[in-house]
């Protein structure tokens, strides 16, 4: 995106303008490929609750509503996304759901404000595709160490993540503080290794 692009969307939904050059890519690989080594994941939606941490256009929580999940939430900085979220689970009215908008440079306390009341809520399974490396550019690791703490606390089952070989053994000890351990790794993908955490 040009830079005059950029600074365009800075306060502004992007799709509004109907401007192609204002929307961006913003994963890598193809929506469909999501989920290349974790597929699992999506096997043991049916039946349980899904957090989508950094949902972008909601079609990774779309996928495991359409898979059986009987609530799907998720967040993400990306208004648009959130938007685009919101109109895709309009029609899914047996899934409640709920999307918001959410820095998570801002902890805990951020998510408690952002969700309400359904903040208490705890979820089967939580999935973090892609997004890690990109808090790690601008969390302190300690604060970051803390926020997947946090989410892995929430976390009754499985916690399912996509990112860099490097960040594995972070997480191994981050949600293993919180009783999730690593029990399926995949280096298959040709975007990114993934791995799922359970709660033994």
């Amino acid at each position: 995106m040009s830079d005059e692009a950029s600074v365009k969307t800075n306060g502004y939904l992007a799709f509004k303008e109907r401007k192609p050059d204002l929307l961006m890519r913003r994963v890598q690989g193809e929506h469909d490929i999501r989920f290349d080594g974790i597929q699992d994941i999506v096997n043991r939606a049916h039946g349980n609750s899904v957090f989508d941490i950094g949902c972008n256009r909601g079609l990774a929580g779309y996928e495991m509503a359409r898979n059986g999940a009987i609530r799907v939430f998720g967040c993400d900085n990306y208004e648009d996304g959130i938007i685009a979220c919101r109109h895709l689970f309009a029609d899914l009215r047996a899934v409640p759901h709920q999307f918001e908008v959410l820095d998570l440079t801002g902890g805990e306390d951020a998510y408690n404000a952002a969700f309400g009341g359904h903040a208490k809520f705890k979820h089967d399974i939580t999935i973090m595709l892609a997004t890690y490396h990109k808090l790690a550019r601008i969390m302190p690791a300690k604060n970051l160490s803390d926020l997947m703490k946090f989410f892995g606390s929430k976390t009754n089952k499985y916690f399912a993540w996509r990112g860099y070989e490097e960040e594995i053994p972070v997480l191994d000890k981050d949600l293993g503080s919180v009783g999730l351990t690593r029990i399926h790794t995949s280096l298959i993908s040709d975007i990114q290794p993934a791995a799922i955490w359970a709660r033994m």
